[in-house]
């Protein structure tokens, strides 16, 4: 039957021969908008530190960019040591909006699958993202309960930045995790609410689009104890083609970027007393 349908629709001229293709970036050769009553020059470059300049190549310019030619370049993460101040919420000038606890597990021993705990924090008005914290865990080999092993030190990740929230992933060894964690944080006494997350993107997809645009406009900025981690090697042997050694560090970051962030607000540098009036006669 399929022989016969094509048999009678067979095409002498391949299809939309003789038209023209046209194509009009957004920018013109000159830099000027091919649109400027729409598209301002303020507004086209607001888009530009939005989505990156991948997205904006082949989105706004249509000039498409090759995946295998896309790299994470640790030159363009912007250090500083400052450390969060809760009395106004700010990492040196930046006012800080929101920030995201995310832990990516695995079995954590040693030559295998990195186990990490990533904390960032998020300047929500400037589109910036702050990398404060990174947590790689080994646990040792004599160790009789790996996983507890691994929550008991997740929690003194959380605990040493005074957060409440947990974002959990719990695609594979992950999923016996959260309750674990539950009886952790039930022993210590400490309250801290569990989000599980669950994955279902590409791996490499999921890095690229987090990381690349922060990093490709200048937006991303890491504390300087970043750099006595792995992360600054993962980023220099990663490809958006797969296969690197590790990219567990990574993987924890761009979930901790995409992750819903917890609400942050100043506390004022003191605060308030008053005295209640107890000269009165019941």
């Amino acid at each position: 039957m399929s022989d016969i349908v094509y048999e009678k629709n067979v095409f002498s001229t391949p299809f939309l021969s003789g038209y023209m293709e046209l194509k009009i970036p957004i920018l013109d050769s000159n830099g000027n908008s091919a649109w400027p009553a729409v598209f301002p020059l303020e507004k086209i470059e607001q888009i530009r530190k939005t989505v990156g300049e991948r997205y904006f190549s082949a989105q706004m310019m249509l000039k498409f960019v090759a995946p295998e030619r896309i790299r994470l370049d640790p030159g363009g993460i912007k250090f500083y040591d400052n450390e969060y101040d809760v009395r106004n919420s700010r990492i040196g000038e930046h006012f800080i909006t929101g920030a995201c606890v995310y832990w990516d597990p695995s079995g954590g021993r040693r030559g295998g699958d990195n186990s990490v705990c990533a904390m960032i924090y998020r300047d929500d008005n400037n589109h910036c993202v702050f990398i404060h914290d990174i947590m790689y865990i080994v646990v040792p080999e004599n160790t009789d309960y790996p996983l507890a092993y691994q929550c008991d030190s997740v929690l003194s990740f959380v605990r040493r930045h005074k957060m409440r929230v947990l974002a959990l992933e719990t695609n594979g060894l992950g999923n016996a995790l959260p309750e674990i964690m539950r009886t952790t944080i039930d022993r210590a006494g400490y309250s801290i609410q569990i989000r599980p997350i669950t994955n279902s993107r590409r791996k490499e997809d999921r890095i690229l689009d987090a990381i690349e645009p922060l990093l490709s406009t200048g937006r991303l900025y890491a504390h300087k104890r970043i750099t006595q981690t792995p992360f600054i090697s993962e980023m220099l042997s990663w490809s958006p083609m797969g296969a690197p050694e590790h990219d567990d560090g990574l993987d924890a970051v761009s979930g901790a970027i995409t992750g819903n962030p917890i609400a942050l607000h100043p506390i004022g540098s003191s605060l308030n007393r008053y005295t209640a009036n107890t000269d009165f006669k019941i």
